[in-house]
Parts: structure tokens; sequence; C-alpha cells
């Protein structure tokens, strides 16, 4: 998937009391009807203006492995901004509703693109309020505008839509104790591809739940992506600097 070569590394395109997920086995969890669950998730929504937090994130895949921070900034519905640095800055991007931008001081070149760019790299639609949702630890469709099916899985509330769309089967797994995302996962069989975001523990700030681990694992036959980010602080609701504008004289590339 050219998209996690060139967005998710880059989103990476991209604390204080821990509240660990509890442990819960299949037999303790209670059956309930797939609109509850999914209402109860949509209800532990992130609903804050702003995040402003630093990660730190490690990126494999089949021939490389790399160690970074990143400086993630969100206006919620507006826009993500991003820093990454490994004893100098390696790449700064700026996403928003309409647009995609990335430069990087270390190699001297840059991108800028709308959406149809990532339709093009995903074969599939994708819109900034998904990617936003990923990175915020929630389900990357609105859960409960399409009928849902449930069972119980890997000790999660799995919920799916029961007419899944064209290019992916999509699976939500919803954690029984607080309603937050477990997992969720794209698959596509006929194709040997997959996308997994896990979220093993969340951290608890001022009573607002966030995902203190993101694990981002994507196949296609035998090649493979690994991200992992970790929260190494991270505070809401501030005023947050969203400068960005692209060097004169880089080079601008192509996706």
């Amino acid at each position: 998937m050219k998209l996690l070569k060139y967005i998710l590394p880059i989103i990476i395109l991209f604390a204080s009391c821990k509240s660990n997920k509890e442990a819960a086995t299949s037999s303790a969890i209670k059956s309930i009807s797939a609109r509850k669950v999914a209402k109860k998730h949509v209800a532990e929504n992130f609903h804050e203006k702003t995040v402003d937090a630093k990660l730190k994130v490690n990126y494999k895949d089949n021939k490389n492995g790399l160690g970074f921070s990143v400086r993630m900034k969100i206006k919620k519905d507006e826009v993500i901004w991003l820093k990454g640095s490994k004893l100098i800055t390696i790449f700064k991007a700026k996403i928003t509703p309409d647009k995609v931008s990335f430069y990087s001081p270390y190699k001297k070149n840059y991108f800028e693109g709308d959406f149809s760019m990532l339709r093009k790299i995903l074969g599939t639609d994708i819109t900034f309020k998904q990617l936003q949702n990923l990175l915020l630890g929630q389900a990357i469709i609105d859960v409960k505008s399409q009928r849902q099916s449930v069972e119980i899985a890997n000790n999660s509330y799995q919920l799916s839509p029961k007419k899944q769309p064209n290019l992916f089967d999509l699976f939500f797994f919803i954690n029984p104790n607080h309603y937050k995302l477990d997992k969720q996962s794209l698959v596509n069989v006929s194709k040997n591809q997959r996308l997994d975001i896990s979220y093993p523990n969340y951290i608890r700030k001022k009573n607002i739940v966030f995902p203190n681990k993101i694990n981002i694992y994507a196949k296609e036959n035998t090649k493979f992506t690994n991200i992992d980010m970790t929260v190494r602080s991270v505070d809401f609701n501030t005023n947050l600097n969203l400068n960005f504008s692209i060097p004169k004289g880089y080079k601008e590339i192509q996706l």
C-alpha cells in the first residue's frame, strides 16, 4: 500500500495517570445489540478542540527500520500538523480537509496535493476525517450511520457493516469496559491485503481519554509495514502555532 509508504510515516502520512485497558474474557462480556455498542462507542469519541502531543515513532518494513520523534498538533476537523525529528528535522506536514502538504529539509523536496491523490493510491475514497479518526482512536467510519453486525471476538465487541464496502471488509473491535477501540481492520482477502490499527492502551488526562499507543500493521502479499506510536506527552485545548510554508528551492516530488 503506497499510502503507508508515503503518508503514514509522515503522519505519523502520521503523560499523565494511565488508564490501562482492563482485562476481560469472552465469557465475561455481556451480549448486547450492535446498535447499542455503536452508540456507546460514538459517545466516547474525542470532543476536545485541539491536541498538542509529542510521540515516539518506530517504523519498519521489509527493507528498512527507523525510530524518530514526532510533534503532532491537531485542530479538530481543520488541521493536522506534524514535525518529525531525529537530531534534525526530517519532515514537516500539514493536512487539511482539502490539501495534503509536506516537505523534507533533509532531502530538500516537497509534495502538495489534494485528497484525490490519496484516492488514486488507495483505490478507494479516504477523507481528512478518516485520517483524524485514526489518530484519535475512533472508528474511521460513523458506525451509527449504517446497520452493523456484532459478535464477541478477541475479548471485544466486533462490529462490521452488514453491507461491506466494495474493496475492503471493515471490522471494529470495541473494548467492553470503556467502549473505545481496541482495533480496527480493513481486509481484502482476494488481494491478500490488510491494514490493522491497534490501540493497546489509553491515557487519561483531565478526564479525557486518549490513545497512549497506536500500532499500525499493513500487509500486501509478502510486503509489510509496521508503525508503532507512543505518546510521550499530550495537552488539550491549547493555543496552537500551525505555521507551515515550503522553503524556496525544494524539488517537487510526485507520489
